[in-house]
Order: C-alpha cells, then structure tokens, then sequence
C-alpha cells in the first residue's frame, strides 16, 4: 500500500530533520568532550600535587576494577560448570528415556497395524468385492 506524495514527503523531511539533529547532536557532544579534555588538561598541568593524588585515585579504582572483572569471571566459569553438570546429570536419563518411549510407541503403532488394522481393512475390501460382485450381477438381470 502506497502513501499518497503529501504523505511520502513529509515522511522524508521528518527524516532528514530527525538525520540533521542526530549529527548535529553527535557533534555538539565531540565538542563538549573536547572542551573537557582541554580543560582537564589545563588544570592537571597547572597543580601537580593535584595531579598526582588524581593518578594515584584513578589507579586505585582500576585496580578495585581489575578485582571486580576477575570476580565476575570465576563465577561466570561456575556458572557453566554447574549447567554442563546439569546437561549432564539431568537431560541425558530424560533424553534416554524419551528414546525408549519412542521404540515403545514404534512396537506398539507396528502391533496395532499388523494385528487390528490389516485385518480390518481385508474384511472391508472383501466386503466391498462382494458388494461389487452382487451390484454386478444385479445389473446383469435387470437388462
């Protein structure tokens, strides 16, 4: 379904100004973080005690980071320990006994064909070969 050429065209315009504000939105950022950095850099450079404790705080929080990272590795290698374990523990018997119920329904559906089905449909074909034959011999006496 088409939209109509008033429609189509101030769908575009809205994107374009939707595209327009999203750059212009990207740039006005790069400048403020430029600005940031310029004037981080002009105050860093200016007390050098300040800098120093601004190094020795930074450092710090990397390394309480490092700490943390390294935390959450080793329980996400807990994690999956225990999910293998679990895979291996508890859906393989599920699996397993899903299969046997599986060749137990094959041997049961093959029992049922071979035992009630064919004979069923032999004593209705029989049926209808009799019902034939007396349709044919029916039509026979009436000619």
């Amino acid at each position: 379904m088409a939209l109509p050429a008033s429609e189509n065209g101030a769908t575009a315009a809205s994107s374009k100004r939707k595209k327009y504000a999203l750059i212009a939105g990207g740039v006005v950022f790069v400048l403020v973080v430029l600005a940031a950095l310029v004037f981080a850099t002009v105050v860093l450079l200016k007390d050098p005690v300040r800098t120093e404790a601004i190094r020795d705080i930074v450092i710090i929080f990397l390394a309480a980071e490092a700490v943390v990272f390294g935390l959450v590795l080793v329980i996400l290698v807990v994690q999956v320990a225990r999910l293998t374990a679990l895979i291996e523990n508890e859906l393989r018997p599920i699996l397993e006994s899903t299969n046997e119920t599986l060749g137990t329904l094959r041997g049961t559906a093959q029992f049922v064909s071979r035992n009630m089905v064919g004979p069923i449909i032999r004593v209705n074909s029989s049926f209808a070969a009799l019902r034939r034959a007396l349709g044919a011999f029916r039509a026979g006496r009436t000619r």
